[in-house]
């Protein structure tokens, strides 16, 4: 099994591969403030620059296997609701499998973050594809602290300046996970 979810489901979310086609669906969520901050991105970019530069990356990990945003539907409006999934990071000179989520603004607040995390972390879990998983969190994005905390995570360390912004490092051990 691999770093991403394709054709999986979760209560209401199908997961497949980004496209191209997904750009302009997926750019409203460069429009609001302090995503670009939260993301490590240049915020003095535009929307439509934002979005490109996340197609670019969202890319290159794929071409480089180190795993991948899965994007995510709704499975009965067939909306497109935000992605996530398993990255390969660097963290203090060591690699990390993390979950990472970005939901559309229109549907925060409605779980779909946490479903879609712990389907990554319970992906990941099963399959071996690590003993620990972490999420990367701006220190200031309580919404994103609180889907990772509700995915059973703990706050592992603050590092102030990792990759030019500050973040707080959750982490779950697939020994608790096992607990829950």
């Amino acid at each position: 099994m691999g770093l991403l979810l394709y054709g999986e489901t979760s209560k209401r979310l199908n997961f497949r591969e980004l496209s191209e086609n997904d750009f302009e669906s997926w750019k409203p969520l460069f429009y609001e403030k302090d995503v670009a901050k939260f993301l490590g991105m240049d915020a003095s970019l535009s929307a439509t620059q934002l979005c490109e530069s996340w197609f670019e990356k969202s890319k290159w990990r794929y071409d480089n296997a180190k795993g991948g945003m899965n994007v995510l539907i709704h499975k009965v409006t067939g909306e497109f609701i935000g992605q996530c999934g398993l990255l390969i990071q660097e963290v203090e000179g060591e690699e990390k499998l993390e979950i990472g989520y970005s939901i559309l603004p229109k549907f925060w607040g409605q779980g779909y973050a946490s479903e879609a995390a712990q389907k990554c972390r319970d992906h990941a879990f099963k399959n071996g594809l690590s003993n620990q998983l972490i999420s990367i969190v701006h220190p200031e994005n309580k919404g994103s602290s609180a889907v990772a905390q509700k995915n059973g995570m703990k706050l592992w360390k603050n590092i102030p300046d990792y990759k030019g912004m500050p973040v707080n490092i959750y982490s779950i051990h697939k020994s608790d996970w096992n607990k829950i």
